[in-house]
């Protein structure tokens, strides 16, 4: 089966402010490498839908839905741009962005779940993992890979899922809607201390929380991943799993102090396929989160996607069936 990757023009759309590191131009670098490197041609492109709101109900609370949805929706008609904190801008494409990158993960869990594919990538924007149960924070507003995980449980009966978080930021919005909630163990690791100066010490037993230091190199996070991320999850033994897809721990990476590099992220995600081979049928979702130097970030998601596709060895690439 194939990797399917969902997007949207939508997705960018959303502008917070000129010279910003979130911005559209994150999703041309990805794009743009992976037409280069050959990896466009074997991915099954689908367009990403407009959320339902009653999946984002699913991880967020009525007030913060209501709250951005009063606040961001009118700024289509208006033109005008919406401060929500000193990190997070809305402007007149932002709702429609959001609801694109929530919609692209519930979609792309739908066709994991129904077979259509074996696992997806979806390269949307803004990101969701600092988005709180009841709040907006540090670019994300929906937690898009939250909302997904909880989708899987709620509407295709799943009784275990798995998120796997390796942006080089704590993903404490995740971790504030999923903690206590025994049907889903996240497993993340992060450099600390840095923003958003959380995770060192987990709020419930189903997180596993892995802070490091500045300049941690990618042999210690294997290490890491090795004595502690895999045997949790194989014995949590998930039917699915989510990846909070950040690059932001590419030593090129202008937000985070690590030193990982593309084969890092390679071999993270053959991985964690091993265990979703193990316990999950292969189902996989992975949601694009940080990333910011745009040459490492269209390196990085490509060796992500080389990984998910099973085409990790140089060979010529066959187009998808």
């Amino acid at each position: 089966m194939s990797t399917a990757f969902f997007s949207h023009p939508d997705c960018r759309t959303h502008v917070m402010a000129r010279g910003h590191p979130e911005s559209p131009q994150r999703l041309d670098a990805i794009d743009e490498h992976l037409l280069a490197s050959g990896l466009a041609q074997v991915l099954e492109r689908r367009e990403a839908p407009l959320v339902d709101l009653d999946r984002v109900a699913l991880a967020h609370d009525a007030a913060h839905l209501a709250r951005l949805r009063s606040a961001l929706e009118p700024l289509a008609a208006s033109g005008r741009s919406h401060v929500l904190d000193a990190d997070t801008m809305a402007g007149p494409g932002t709702w429609a962005a959001m609801c694109r990158a929530a919609g692209a993960a519930v979609a792309a869990t739908d066709a994991v779940m129904a077979g259509e594919v074996r696992n997806a990538f979806c390269a949307v924007r803004p990101p969701g993992h600092h988005a709180t149960h009841g709040n907006a924070m540090g670019f994300c507003f929906f937690n898009n890979v939250a909302i997904a995980a909880r989708h899987a449980l709620t509407t295709h009966g799943l009784q275990r899922v798995a998120i796997v978080d390796f942006d080089v930021h704590h993903g404490n919005g995740t971790e504030d809607i999923i903690a206590g909630d025994d049907r889903v163990l996240m497993v993340s690791y992060f450099q600390h201390p840095h923003y958003p100066y959380s995770g060192d010490m987990p709020s419930a037993d189903n997180l596993l929380n892995l802070p490091v230091a500045a300049r941690t190199g990618g042999a210690q996070v294997r290490e890491l991943i090795d004595q502690h991320w895999l045997p949790r999850l194989d014995a949590f033994a998930p039917q699915m799993l989510f990846i909070s897809a950040g690059f932001d721990a590419h030593r090129e990476d202008p937000l985070g102090q690590l030193g990982l590099v593309e084969a890092d992220y390679a071999w993270i995600t053959r991985r964690l396929m091993e265990v979703a081979d193990r316990h999950a049928q292969g189902r996989i979702v992975s949601c694009l989160e940080g990333g910011y130097h745009l040459s490492a970030l269209g390196r990085s998601v490509a060796a992500h996607l080389r990984a998910l596709t099973g085409l990790d060895d140089p060979k010529p690439l066959e187009p998808a069936a």
